[in-house]
Order: C-alpha cells, then sequence, then structure tokens
C-alpha cells in the first residue's frame, strides 16, 4: 500500500476544543484519532459537538450510507460537508489530502488497519491538526467510544412517535482516559440535542435495570454492508 502524501496546505490553528456529548468526554484535541465502535448517531454527535470543527469543514470518507438529513439533524452543516463514499484502496491517500485542510474527518476504513499505516497517518495528524474520527478500530486511537446500551424513547403500546434515544456511552482510552468511564446521553433527545440526562431521566433508567433495556444496535459498522439507523432532529432518519 501506498504512503500517504502530505499536501502543502495551511494546517488549521492547534486549538484543542471544548467538552462534547455532554461533558463525557471533555475536548477533542486536534491531531486525535478516535475510535467509535459500532453507533452511526455516536459517530455523528462526535462531529457535531462543540469540538474543533466548530464552522469548518467535516469529511466523510468510506461512508455511502451516511444520510445528509441525519448529519444535519445533529448539527453539521450540509454546506460544510464534503463526501468521498468509495475511495477503493486509495483511502489512506484521500485521508492525508483532506486533512491538509479539513478540520475533522469522518473514516469508514474497508479493512483491517495495519498498525504501521495508521502510525504513518497519525503523523499527518499531528501536523495537520486534523481530528480524524473512525467507525471502527484503529490502532493507537487516543479514545474508543462505544454505546453499551440504548433505548428509544416516545413509543407506547403499538402507538406514539420516536422523540429520541438515551444511550449509555463507555469512553476508554490513554491516560487519564484508561480506566474509562461511561454515562448516558440523550443521543439525541426530542429536541435533536445532545446532552446528558437529568437526574430524574437518570432515575428512570436506574428503575427499568434488570432487562428492560435493549442492547445498542444503531450502528455503522467497520466494514461490509451498513446497518441501523440515526436520529435527526426531532425524527428517525435513516443512514
Amino acid at each position: 500500500m501506498a504512503t500517504p502524501v502530505l499536501l502543502a496546505q495551511a494546517a488549521p490553528a492547534p486549538v484543542e476544543g471544548g467538552p462534547v456529548l455532554g461533558g463525557l468526554v471533555p475536548g477533542l484535541k486536534r491531531g486525535q484519532a478516535v475510535s467509535v465502535l459500532g453507533d452511526a448517531g455516536l459517530l455523528l454527535a462526535l462531529a457535531a459537538g462543540d469540538g474543533p470543527a466548530g464552522d469548518g469543514w467535516v469529511a466523510a470518507v468510506g461512508l455511502p450510507e451516511l444520510g445528509l438529513l441525519a448529519a444535519t439533524g445533529y448539527g453539521i452543516d450540509p454546506g460544510r460537508l464534503l463526501l468521498a463514499d468509495r475511495p477503493g484502496a486509495q483511502w489512506p491517500e484521500v485521508v492525508a489530502a483532506l486533512a491538509g485542510g479539513i478540520e475533522v474527518v469522518l473514516l469508514r476504513p474497508p479493512t483491517e488497519v495495519a498498525p504501521q499505516l495508521a502510525a504513518r497517518l497519525g503523523a499527518v495528524l499531528r501536523r495537520t491538526g486534523c481530528v480524524l474520527l473512525v467507525a471502527g478500530d484503529w490502532p493507537g486511537a487516543q479514545l474508543r467510544l462505544s454505546v453499551r446500551r440504548s433505548r428509544w424513547v416516545g413509543l407506547g403500546a403499538g402507538h406514539g412517535l420516536l422523540a429520541g434515544r438515551q444511550a449509555e456511552v463507555l469512553v476508554e482510552g490513554r491516560g487519564a482516559a484508561a480506566r474509562g468511564r461511561s454515562g448516558w446521553l440523550w443521543l439525541p433527545d426530542e429536541h435533536g440535542v445532545v446532552r446528558a440526562l437529568t437526574p430524574a431521566e437518570q432515575a428512570g433508567v436506574d428503575g427499568t435495570r434488570g432487562g428492560a433495556l435493549a442492547p445498542a444496535a444503531v450502528g455503522v459498522g467497520s466494514g461490509g454492508q451498513p446497518s441501523g439507523d440515526a436520529v435527526g432532529r426531532g425524527r428517525l432518519t435513516a443512514v
């Protein structure tokens, strides 16, 4: 596989983003690689959070099933979203080229990524300040996020509309995050906002423990055929 080539472009300022995902993640640092396991909504929420993207650009590489309506619902500006649906074997070169001028790149590699390739792309990220959010495993990722359990809110006994999704998100990584931490979030709530549950809402979740919650099944896998859905702003939107 060819070695990614860094294009001579102006790099974004190396500024650390603010807290994202309701404060569960203190902030995304520029040049970071983050692994998001099996959940499209979590991937979009992380990309659209108050982090390095800000009013900048987001690119999605190898995610042909990504729904623009769903991305917009999470707060990603479709006018600042670049899509490289099927880069094929040239995906490392595509990521390296985009990293020179894009704040956040979403990526689903078509195959397992070798540590040597991940290290080379990591050097590109650190040089440009781009944040890489990977749908699936990534060798050397500074953070790993996954949804342990989730449930949809709004449906009654055969009636009602999906109003939002509550999810228990697990954050693992290196350094201070090595021990792991988890918390319940709206992903998103009925207003399309990603936030932590209130104490009253958390009490409702705690009261359902013992089997009522379904395992997380909303996702973008690490390869093969896409699966699952993502919530748009105030509605269920397929991606």
